[in-house]
């Protein structure tokens, strides 16, 4: 069966056609600027040459259209008709309490979703479009929702509530709910396979570190707990994101530079993290050459984020008392030689030793941990499109 795997953005798509007998990917593509000049969709069907179909695409309706239309193409397509596409699995950031799994998409999963805009109101738009222009489009194909959040609703209500007046939970769902979930779930799933272990008897530790970044305690392969929380702001500092910093900043930064609370929202997530220690990027391989070179604020940036995900890993350890696991995924945690060194380093006296030579790779699956490291350390390239895959697979089989 192929199932095709869709993820909104509000002005971009990302897709994959998947063949689910051999998990191989048959085709993939991105569409660029949905509702704006200069619209683009890059398709590029396995063994073939990538191919531009500029066209223009007022929304997201037509975006898929054109997706369908490559994806069966007599030139550069994948497949001859839409019959041979059996399911689309539908990524959506935000499942709030309602959903602690993947779900076949109804009338009713559709209004649970749009009860769910308020908790993820740039995110969860886009991804309602998405399935909204796949119905229309596709309207005999099973659709299956697939929740960022779900793989975090087994975290225990002592770890997830906050200590604020407990009304405010009961009327807003004031919580932490946690992000990243697919990948998280997706990485401790292999480390479990390729340690040749039970994920159910083991704990692991996943570090997600991209322009986005969060960290997840998986005990026996259910989620106890992550640095993300109501919304994706919580925890590391990440590219633009501030991370945790004391509440009372915020109304002070509002007073003395008389800030709306939209601007101050934008400046926690677009112009903090790392972009708003250095003043240079958001970028870590642009922080990792200015450092080298001597750029101090870019050293500091670095220091400040692998200061934070090591105090995380370290929580988490005391928090599960034993971690057979620590996994680095996502863009820097997959590239970045210098990052997972530097988060390493000095974690020895809780049984975290990385081996310099075997940590010296980019981007492919790895154990780079030292043969005495009662941790093994591994790097594993996140597959949230296969993840998703797999569960829209689980649940139409169902």
């Amino acid at each position: 069966m192929n199932i095709l795997v869709i993820n909104c953005g509000s002005s971009s798509l990302k897709y994959q056609l998947i063949n689910m007998n051999n998990e191989e990917v048959i085709a993939k593509g991105l569409v660029e600027r949905i509702g704006m000049e200069g619209s683009v969709v890059k398709h590029r069907t396995t063994g073939k040459e990538e191919v531009l179909i500029e066209e223009p695409m007022k929304d997201h309706k037509k975006a898929l259209e054109l997706v369908l239309n490559a994806l069966v193409d007599s030139n550069y397509g994948a497949i001859k008709s839409m019959d041979e596409i059996g399911a689309v699995g539908h990524r959506v950031v935000h499942g709030g309490e309602k959903f602690a799994n993947s779900v076949l998409i109804d009338d009713e999963v559709m209004e649970a979703l749009n009860e769910c805009i308020d908790l993820a109101p740039l995110h969860n738009p886009p991804n309602i479009m998405g399935i909204e222009a796949c119905k229309a489009l596709m309207p005999n194909t099973p659709m299956v929702g697939v929740f960022d959040t779900a793989f975090h609703q087994t975290i225990p209500m002592a770890n997830y509530i906050y200590p604020l007046p407990y009304e405010l939970y009961e009327k807003y769902g004031i919580r932490k709910y946690g992000f990243h979930g697919t990948s998280h779930k997706y990485v401790s799933l292999k480390a479990a396979e390729i340690l040749n272990k039970d994920i159910e008897k083991i704990n692991v530790i996943t570090c997600h570190l991209g322009n986005g970044a969060s960290v997840c305690a998986i005990q026996g392969g259910k989620s106890v707990d992550t640095s993300m929380g109501f919304t994706p702001l919580e925890g590391l500092a990440m590219g633009t994101r501030s991370g945790n910093i004391d509440p009372a900043i915020i109304p002070f930064i509002m007073e003395k530079e008389n800030l709306t609370v939209d601007e101050v929202n934008e400046l926690l997530n677009k112009k903090s993290g790392v972009l708003g220690i250095s003043g240079i990027s958001s970028d870590f391989r642009d922080l990792e050459e200015a450092a080298a070179e001597g750029h101090e604020r870019a050293q500091l940036a670095l220091d400040v984020f692998c200061n934070r995900v090591k105090k995380y890993i370290g929580a988490y350890v005391t928090m599960m008392c034993h971690v057979d696991a620590l996994v680095f995924t996502a863009g820097i945690g997959e590239n970045s030689v210098f990052v997972r060194k530097k988060i390493c380093d000095g974690l020895e006296c809780i049984g975290i030793e990385i081996d310099e030579e075997l940590n010296d790779i980019r981007g492919k699956e790895a154990i780079v941990s030292k043969d005495t490291s009662p941790v093994a350390i591994l790097v594993i390239p996140t597959n949230e499109e296969l993840m998703i895959a797999r569960d829209t697979l689980e649940i139409i089989n169902k």
